[in-house]
């Protein structure tokens, strides 16, 4: 139990459905969906929504979603909806006009958006409700207005420059980014999700909204085409597993970064970290030096499904595993773990959703980059996301760009199980340290015995790039001792991730939320 006289937050609690995201109205969004009789399907993708109008700068229709379904007794499902590059990508143009890396804020960093296609696709086949019922919270906040929420605001204003255009207009507010509380309004997007709620996914795949957005990326120098919208499709895909302490990790296969996550668990393994103190530094080293070599491996084999088919065994291999953490050494940080760099971002969102009959969703949905390629279609106000910066333009590399490719991509929804017995979804923020915060998540109450709002708001590092980026939880006197260890140490201008989780009490007949003070959200029941 947490002392009450610290600034913690309580666990919530309910018996017939859970919501835990990162807004306020999303959660609400999707308990109302609940309770007027929609499943956890229909609730997860109506918050999700709402998400793109009161969090534009994370997420929105112009991006990409996965998510994990799992309904009581049953084994989980999988989808991926994450978009394709278009048809005329070429890798070898782009090193030919001197880029060692897939520019951002032009139409070549953006790949199909897939996340509608994901959600309409999932809602068709385990839905409950109408579309236009799922849609219509998220028309209402577009045309109605959000007051911006104050970690929003945060964001926002550190990202303000990146919009370009017309998503100048249609994502700053008099120019500037908003200040917490003033209203952000998408009534291009209302216009565009009603029709789609009248005739579905061609609304926005085909037609003159799929047009305008073609014409608007060809005019930022990318080679989409119509074909490509339309041919889009999300693909249903198996989830894969791995044990941690007696517990599953179940994560979804490549394209999303999930093996990794599984990689460092392995690792972790040979190291008996409940005999340290979980807020040491002994037990932040290895983490530490686990995540370079499992991020390592990411780098070298993650890319589209089917570039990465042939490496997924040797990823999830126990062999792997026990070679690589042989590597470390309890004392010192590694200086020459090799990478293939990719970019950076933050910028996400994700939502759980289990309804009464303990159907449950992990859903996390994303832009990329803050504002994601910074583009917006002027006609339909979509927001562009930049996911194309996941490719590497490396000859011959599994993921080097390609017409017709997923890229790497770091987000990733995740659950805890036993067998066939669903403990939690869960989802952890943060761009690529979400494989790093789906391990220390599960580690906190694996090997601590946390419970999940301990376990979320305990404080947070992540090595990255030859950085270690340690929150303010720790100390300073534990930064210098790291930095002695050989790490470089730095504090990081914004808070690690964020995450949501919801653990399912079947003995006790109750669900019970956890949301991360590091955002704005949290988690609500009835």
């Amino acid at each position: 139990m947490r002392d009450f006289q610290q600034p913690n937050r309580s666990l919530v609690y309910a018996g017939n459905g859970m919501a835990a995201t990162s807004h306020p109205l999303g959660a609400k969004v999707a308990i109302d969906i609940l309770q007027a009789g929609g499943n956890a399907v229909d609730a997860a993708i109506a918050g999700a929504l709402v998400l793109g109008i009161a969090e534009p700068q994370m997420t929105g229709i112009g991006g990409d979603c996965f998510a994990l379904v799992c309904k009581a007794g049953e084994a989980p499902i999988g989808l991926n909806g994450s978009g394709r590059a278009p048809a005329g990508m070429d890798a070898d143009a782009l090193r030919a006009a001197g880029h060692g890396e897939i520019p951002d804020h032009t139409g070549h960093a953006v790949t199909v958006p897939g996340a509608l296609d994901g959600f309409i696709r999932l809602h068709a086949d385990h839905g409950a409700l109408g579309l236009d019922a799922v849609l219509a919270p998220t028309i209402h906040y577009a045309e109605e207005g959000v007051p911006v929420a104050p970690r929003v605001a945060f964001d926002w204003a550190i990202a303000e420059g990146r919009p370009q255009g017309a998503a100048r207009h249609d994502y700053l507010v008099g120019g500037t980014a908003p200040r917490a509380g003033q209203t952000f309004r998408a009534p291009k997007q209302a216009v565009l999700l009603k029709r789609v709620a009248q005739v579905g996914r061609s609304a926005f795949y085909e037609g003159p909204a799929a047009a305008a957005m073609v014409k608007a990326l060809n005019a930022a120098g990318g080679a989409h085409s119509l074909q490509d919208f339309a041919d889009n499709r999300p693909d249903y895909v198996d989830p894969i597993r791995g044990s941690y302490r007696g517990t599953d990790l179940v994560e979804l296969p490549p394209n999303g970064q999930g093996a990794t996550a599984i990689l460092l668990a392995r690792m972790l393994e040979h190291f008996d970290l409940s005999a340290l103190d979980p807020r040491g530094i002994e037990r932040l080293h290895l983490e530490a030096e686990a995540t370079k070599l499992a991020y390592d491996a990411r780098n070298r084999f993650i890319a589209d499904p089917e570039a990465s088919a042939r490496y997924l065994d040797h990823m999830l291999a126990p062999e792997t595993a026990d070679r690589l953490a042989a590597l470390i050494d309890p004392k010192r940080a590694q200086s020459h773990v090799a990478k293939v760099s990719e970019a950076v971002h933050r910028d996400t969102i994700y939502i759980t959703v289990v309804d009464r009959d303990r159907t449950a969703v992990s859903l996390i949905y994303s832009i990329f980059s803050s504002f994601g390629a910074g583009l917006s279609c002027p006609e339909t106000g979509v927001l562009f996301q930049n996911r194309g910066r996941g490719f590497n333009l490396i000859p011959d590399h599994p993921n080097e760009a390609g017409p017709g490719k997923r890229p790497m991509h770091t987000i990733i929804p995740a659950m805890l199980m036993q067998g066939n017995e669903l403990l939690m979804p869960f989802g952890v923020m943060g761009g690529q340290y979400q494989s790093c915060g789906h391990v220390r998540f599960a580690s906190n109450q694996l090997d601590y015995g946390m419970d999940p709002q301990a376990a979320i708001e305990f404080p947070r590092a992540f090595a990255f790039e030859n950085t270690l980026s340690v929150e303010r939880g720790y100390t300073d006197a534990q930064r210098a001792a790291l930095a002695d260890m050989g790490h470089k140490v730095v504090v990081p201008e914004t808070p690690i991730g964020g995450a949501q989780a919801i653990r399912i009490d079947s003995a006790g007949g109750v669900l019970i939320g956890a949301s991360d003070p590091r955002k704005d959200g949290c988690a609500l029941g009835y």
